[in-house]
């Protein structure tokens, strides 16, 4: 990841505005992304940052999340990294599409669905030690999305 920026905050929902900010400044460096593609990166991030803070809640943890920015070429890179129990991706109880109206009945299980909607490309790797969510967002969006 070139030109990195490394972020660690602690896990309170709190942050959640510095992490947006520091994101959205940092995209806006490239001025060939426009400013949808920054809001989908914020969000994308946001809720990244917000799975990362419920899981160290789990545990009633106080070890920080980390959030590492990078642009490279012409790909822009967000890794969030958090150090809670870690989940099988593979394993979530599907609640639908999120255009489903049959949604509005659900609480929560937005998150990684809408970040594979924002994201070009997404990965997650879980353990027992924690979760990286790496998120990518191209300055020229590919004609088609490879979300993992």
């Amino acid at each position: 990841m070139n030109k990195a920026i490394t972020l660690e905050i602690p896990s309170q929902v709190e942050y959640l505005s510095l992490v947006r900010a520091v994101v959205a400044s940092a995209a806006s460096l490239d001025q060939s992304l426009g400013d949808q593609r920054i809001d989908d990166l914020r969000l994308a991030v946001s809720e990244a940052t917000t799975n990362a803070i419920r899981a160290h809640a789990r545990l009633d943890s106080n070890e920080r999340i980390t959030i590492r920015f990078g642009i490279d070429g012409d790909r822009i890179e967000v890794e969030v990294q958090d150090r809670g129990p870690g989940f099988d991706p593979e394993t979530l109880d599907p609640a639908g599409p999120l255009t489903d109206t049959g949604r509005l009945e659900y609480e929560g299980g937005f998150g990684i669905p809408l970040m594979k909607i924002l994201a070009d490309e997404i990965t997650i790797e879980s353990a027992d030690e924690g979760t990286t969510v790496n998120l990518v967002v191209y300055v020229s969006p590919p004609s088609e999305k490879s979300n993992n």
